[in-house]
């Protein structure tokens, strides 16, 4: 029988608290295109270094001096105004942040320019591949089982992402294999009834079921779940062969089981058959004999070896 897991109210508490609702949520930033903006700065930049020169060959003292201080302040804003550029690559995005405080996202890819004191974080939302390393588990039963998980994920919401957990890519790696762990413990490696679950036999119910676990611990994180399937699945050395022997007897039991019932058919088809056209009078012990022999035939592992009767049945 399979053991039932059972949760404690510090265990509830515990994935309540993994669970609970996001702080933060991503949304757009204010940026603009940094053409404009770059082109602004340059020419900042052309004009403070104009009027410096103009300074240096003014022959008022008063006028080379506003002109020099006014090239240098110009020069300095237009430096300033600069560090606003952002190139953000495809599959990128970049948080912003003023002050420790979220400010939004850029997602649109190119040239963008914000407000040149914020801070800006780059964060990849390409698709990514995690594998698990191959976990010794129990299954249902308490049997010592190897699994090994590959989940496809990608960054959805950068603010959740980066504010709402200390490192997404490590949380994406525990909470996947505590998935996986999980799912090991609820199901049994090969199930002995045909209408229970079994890791082996419903590897579709069991990825959904994995899919769906995995959503639920890591959707805090921002993060979307694109895929996940197992990559590994196996007994334990220790009982792998005793295991394998279980199940080569049950393909044997199964296989039998068929021989039998196709066998039983064939008998009462033949009787079925005589009797229908009359070939011979069969009393109950002739036909038991034939049934006897029908099924020796029919169910025996090798070639039937005759034995001719020159008697009669009952001698």
């Amino acid at each position: 029988m399979a053991s039932k897991i059972t949760w404690t109210e510090e265990g509830r508490r515990e994935d309540a608290a993994i669970r609970r609702e996001p702080q933060i949520r991503e949304f757009p930033a204010r940026s603009i295109a940094g053409g404009a903006a770059l082109l602004l700065g340059l020419g900042g930049l052309g004009v403070g270094v104009a009027l410096i020169a103009l300074g240096a060959v003014a022959g008022a003292t008063a006028a080379k001096v506003t002109l020099i201080l006014t090239g240098v302040l110009l020069i300095l804003a237009a430096f300033f105004s600069l560090c606003g550029l952002n190139n953000v690559a495809p599959g990128e995005a970049r948080v912003v942040q003023l002050f420790g405080r979220y400010r939004g996202t850029i997602r649109t890819d190119g040239l963008r320019w914000v407000n040149p004191l914020t801070s800006r974080e780059a964060i990849s939302t390409r698709v990514r591949n995690h594998e698990t390393a191959v976990l010794k588990v129990n299954d249902a039963y308490g049997n010592p089982i190897e699994l090994a998980a590959v989940v496809v994920w990608r960054v959805e919401d950068t603010a959740r992402a980066l504010f709402e957990v200390d490192d997404y890519e490590e949380f994406v790696s525990t909470q996947a294999e505590a998935a996986v762990r999980h799912i090991a413990l609820e199901y049994p490696y090969d199930a002995h009834g045909e209408d229970d679950l079994s890791l082996r036999g419903n590897a579709e119910e069991i990825t959904e079921k994995l899919a769906a676990e995995l959503l639920a611990r890591i959707a805090q994180a921002g993060v979307q779940i694109i895929e996940s399937r197992f990559t590994h699945l196996a007994y334990a050395p220790e009982i792998a062969s005793a295991m394998l022997q279980r199940q080569q007897a049950g393909a044997v039991v199964a296989a039998r089981r068929l021989i039998v019932e196709g066998a039983v058919g064939m008998v009462e088809e033949a009787l079925h058959r005589i009797a229908e056209r009359d070939l011979v009078e069969l009393d109950p012990e002739r036909k038991a004999a034939m049934v006897s022999n029908l099924l020796v035939v029919l169910c025996g592992d090798r070639s039937a070896q005759p034995v001719l009767n020159t008697g009669t049945l009952y001698q």
